[in-house]
């Protein structure tokens, strides 16, 4: 069997987990954690994507604390960095799932809600909704580091 030569490969990975509870508190609170994070990773308000990434951090704990809320269960936030991409996964312990993309329907102009996930399709460069496991979902953003 040949060998072949390793090579070193140089990426780094930044992963910020952290649970809140369902409450507009904590959804504040995931907010300004997310943001501080970023920015210590290199990622700065005012940049394209921390731009974006405060928006749909902000929309996705705001449904988790809002439309994802079970008594007694904390929603959860998952940021991950690499060189190429930024992923934000916001987990909560409700059974319902949102309609993923491509599947939303525009809200009524009467409607005081509706338009979260819109935002998300928006501006996300990919998202999707997954089953968790025991139970709940989470809701996946991806921002291209390049933008």
């Amino acid at each position: 069997m040949p060998a072949f030569p390793l090579h070193d490969i140089e990426a780094t990975v930044h992963v910020f987990r952290q649970r809140f509870t369902s409450s507009p508190l904590g959804a504040r609170l995931a907010r300004h954690l997310a943001s501080y994070r970023l920015q210590d990773w290199g990622v700065p308000a005012g940049s394209a994507v921390g731009d974006i990434a405060a928006l749909l951090i902000a929309e996705l704990a705001a449904n988790a604390a809002t439309h994802g809320r079970v008594p007694g269960a904390d929603f959860e936030l998952e940021l991950s960095l690499t060189p190429e991409l930024l992923r934000i996964d916001v987990s909560d312990s409700h059974a319902r799932r949102p309609p993923g993309p491509g599947a939303l329907v525009e809200a009524r102009l009467e409607q005081d809600g509706g338009r979260g996930l819109m935002l998300v399709e928006a501006l996300a460069d990919r998202w999707e909704v997954v089953d968790r496991a025991p139970r709940g979902k989470t809701v996946r953003a991806e921002l291209d580091r390049q933008r």
